[in-house]
């Protein structure tokens, strides 16, 4: 036996990788560069340097951002190879505060919802008269959508040469909307100054006409046109967002056709705070109050308004029937 004295100090112990102190500060990343987002792709985005679409650049997702969504539309921040050459890659460090959102539930009873698009200024409800025939359920679904989003609608009638325009118009009238009629014979001049310097979503069934709409908006988009299949139901033509610039400044974005329009992340008030006028008296309803009138809300001070403000009143009301309906489906 040695005459040497050990204690538990004399140990050596190897440090494990999992031994490692971790920190929770992240680079700064203050060389970063401003972007927007155009176009998403299975873990890549497509983006253009301070909204100049002559310099596109794809980036990849930092780590630091986790699981964070990225969608078309969305302010970020991006480093790294900046050259936009084919195999460069650039990495989004940053995404930023939202101003709008359009979102949606796969239906009525999915919890779970999904941004289409962030950002946009407006929505541009696209509806064919005939071939298919046009759906007021799903214009009254993705008018409350972007109220309770914060984007201006607009609805985009096409295919006027098969239909008259004014008998569909006619049951939006009291929500005092913009409507605009872009069917093939009808000039695009009508829809360009709708559109111009904004960011706009396009929104639709599929085989309305939203592509061929894109294509006279902006006539290098190439965006792929379909065919109504003999059950009155449109061939998906457009398979993901993609953001395109328009020749006298601003965006629009071709969405996905959609087959169906879930409202369950929406609230009542969501829709209600979009009308200005609304916004005002329903602050003086009792808590808990649907603004439904009576019977249901037989105290809701919106039954005191009189003249156009009860028509505005009344098709308001329709939307929040809507969604109740939604509502009652979801629970």
């Amino acid at each position: 036996m040695s005459g040497i004295d050990y204690d538990e100090s004399d140990v050596r112990i190897r440090p494990g990788k999992g031994s490692r102190p971790r920190t929770k500060t992240r680079p700064r990343h203050a060389d970063a560069h401003a972007a927007m987002v155009v176009t998403v792709d299975r873990g890549r985005w497509g983006c253009v340097l301070d909204g100049d679409p002559l310099q596109p650049v794809t980036a990849m997702r930092a780590r630091e951002l986790g699981r964070t969504p990225i969608v078309v539309g969305d302010d970020v921040d991006i480093v790294g190879d900046l050259s936009g050459r084919p195999d460069a890659l650039a990495r989004i460090v940053r995404r930023g505060e939202r101003r709008t959102v359009l979102r949606r539930t796969a239906d009525d009873t999915d919890p779970s919802e999904r941004v289409v698009v962030a950002n946009a200024d407006q929505l541009l409800i696209v509806v064919a008269l005939a071939d298919p025939p046009p759906r007021t359920g799903f214009v009254e679904r993705a008018l409350i959508a972007a109220y309770a989003g914060g984007l201006k609608p607009i609805l985009c009638l096409t295919k006027s040469d098969l239909a008259p325009a004014e008998p569909f118009a006619a049951q939006f009238a009291d929500l005092d909307i913009t409507i605009a009629t872009a069917g093939r014979e009808d000039p695009i001049e009508v829809v360009e100054p709708l559109v111009a310097g904004l960011l706009t979503v396009l929104l639709g069934h599929s085989g309305v006409g939203k592509s061929t709409l894109v294509n006279r908006l902006v006539p290098d988009a190439a965006r792929a046109t379909g065919t109504v299949s003999g059950v009155g139901k449109g061939k998906h033509t457009s398979s993901q967002s993609v953001a395109l610039p328009l020749h006298g400044g601003g965006w629009v974005i071709d969405t996905p056709g959609v087959r169906s329009f879930g409202l369950a992340h929406i609230e009542t008030d969501d829709v209600l705070l979009a009308f200005s006028d609304l916004a005002e008296v329903i602050a003086e309803c009792p808590r808990g109050c649907g603004h439904m009138g009576s019977p249901a809300d037989p105290e809701c001070a919106l039954d005191t308004l009189t003249g156009p403000a009860a028509g505005r009143v009344a098709a308001a009301r329709r939307l929040l029937g809507v969604l109740k309906e939604a509502e009652s489906t979801h629970s």
